[in-house]
């Protein structure tokens, strides 16, 4: 995990307190200090409120290093214990995480799709809908367009996706700084039970298709 310096983040800490492409490891993240310090050494260590970008995982429970507390989430919408869904057109497999929602997305067929990211939104775990944000997009772009992604026929295509609403201005930066998903110090029991979701919308032959996916915060216990 690399610390962003306090005097490169402090024009960006202004405008907030609290998912860069999919690689292993975890979420660059913004001190919120007035000092830069290193991590603590053999005492509770609590994430940042900003994360940059948003690091797949491949651990068994995904978090943040030395988070307070550790998720445990269920697909409730289409129902799926292992977070997957498929049909004639397409293949979903999603991994929440207290960053960002990760999916991946398998054109069934032998001819391209879109997805339409200007129809698609986000259902947040506060009960705010608004539009969804995936690896590409910037603070300036909540109020553009955002251009359709094209997965070609019979291939794959891998993103993370979280509230737009969630962006945070990265100043002269290119950095996607944003607020995680659900946080993971003192406030994430209040999270227990709560759902989000997203609501996908793909181009397939022309015709939009609308795709919904609901998760649910099954636990939240302490590390």
């Amino acid at each position: 995990m690399r610390l962003i310096p306090v005097a490169r983040a402090a024009s960006l800490l202004f405008c907030l307190a609290s998912l860069g492409g999919c690689s292993s490891g975890s979420p660059e993240v913004v001190t919120s200090g007035p000092h830069e310090t290193p991590l603590p050494q053999g005492e509770a260590y609590i994430p940042p409120a900003i994360v940059s970008g948003a690091a797949d995982s491949v651990a068994p429970r995904p978090g943040s290093p030395g988070a307070l507390y550790r998720y445990r989430f269920k697909q409730v919408a289409p129902s799926s214990e292992r977070f997957t869904f498929q049909d004639r057109e397409l293949s979903f497999y999603f991994r929440p995480t207290p960053a960002a929602l990760f999916v991946q997305v398998e054109n069934r067929q032998d001819r391209p799709t879109w997805i339409d990211w200007e129809r698609s939104t986000f259902d947040g775990p506060l009960g705010h809908t608004g539009k969804v944000a995936h690896a590409t997009t910037r603070f300036p772009d909540r109020f553009r367009p955002q251009t359709q992604t094209q997965i070609p026929g019979l291939q794959r295509y891998s993103d993370y996706l979280f509230p737009i609403d969630y962006l945070v201005d990265s100043g002269s930066s290119d950095e996607q700084l944003h607020r995680p998903l659900l946080p993971e110090d003192h406030a994430a029991p209040q999270y227990q039970d709560r759902q989000f979701g997203v609501n996908l919308v793909f181009l397939i032959e022309g015709q939009p298709r609308s795709y919904s996916f609901r998760y649910q915060v099954a636990s939240v216990l302490p590390k």
